[in-house]
């Protein structure tokens, strides 16, 4: 199946079949017990909840506890070997920019996979975000694949 390309301005919205998504409504407030973010007038924020509130892990550390990623940005080639650190650094900073106000916008992980970098993210506008700001930063390619799962994106950037 060929690679489909997004416009930069195109977002995706969430789906409701989203597995990580709440079933049943939150008691406000509500507090996640791993990373402390609070689940208060119908959305995660890091404000601070009472320490009475209900404990209920939010869905971004629950994915990363499963290790089940919503995003996969694969970075490649020999300009990504050169100038490794200072693309992680921006990638980063995205993830802390978005994660301010978005508190389920989170990298899990940041591996090696022969030769690659892959970085794993729990929201799929996360991982557009960082590979929209590597090619914008450094051009190159950059390719964004729905997988079969429609709650998974998948971006390639290669230079």
């Amino acid at each position: 199946m060929p690679k489909r390309r997004m416009p930069e301005e195109k977002m995706i919205p969430e789906r409701e079949n989203d597995p990580y998504r709440n079933r049943a409504k939150l008691q406000d407030p509500t507090v996640c017990p791993d990373c402390g973010a609070t689940w208060r007038d119908g959305r995660w924020s890091w404000a601070n909840g009472p320490a009475d509130a209900p404990r209920v892990v939010c869905p971004a550390c629950q994915r990363t506890r499963d290790r089940y990623p919503a995003g996969i940005l694969t970075l490649r080639g020999d300009f990504l070997a050169q100038h490794r650190d200072e693309i992680l650094a921006l990638a980063r900073n995205v993830e802390e920019r978005e994660k301010n106000e978005h508190p389920m916008n989170r990298i899990m992980a940041v591996e090696e996979d022969g030769g690659a970098t892959v970085v794993t993210t729990t929201d799929m506008h996360l991982a557009r975000a960082i590979g929209s700001a590597v090619h914008a930063a450094y051009k190159g390619e950059i390719d964004y694949t729905y997988a079969d799962d429609p709650q998974m994106l998948r971006v390639t950037w290669e230079r």
